[in-house]
């Protein structure tokens, strides 16, 4: 039987692939209600959606350059959403 990686989506911004990332591997996830991103504050996410950061960095980008983009990216969301009381 025939195998194939499914691959992710082509994105126009490093900062979009590093919220790809981030999302795949559920260390944030959109206020039901707004849309905004939530950091889950999950360690073991955070480690994986670095680890894939490491193992697939976008073309051009070295695995570190990659991991400090999703650490950037992260450290930019919040763990509440500005529009919710």
């Amino acid at each position: 039987m025939l195998m194939t990686k499914e691959r992710r989506p082509a994105v126009r911004t490093l900062r979009g692939w590093a919220i790809g990332v981030l999302q795949e591997a559920g260390a944030i996830h959109e206020c039901e209600e707004h849309g905004w991103a939530k950091d889950r504050a999950d360690p073991h996410a955070r480690q994986h959606a670095l680890d894939i950061a490491r193992q697939e960095p976008p073309h051009g980008l070295s695995p570190d350059q990659a991991a400090t983009e999703v650490l950037m990216v992260l450290d930019s969301i919040g763990d509440t959403c500005p529009e919710c009381d």
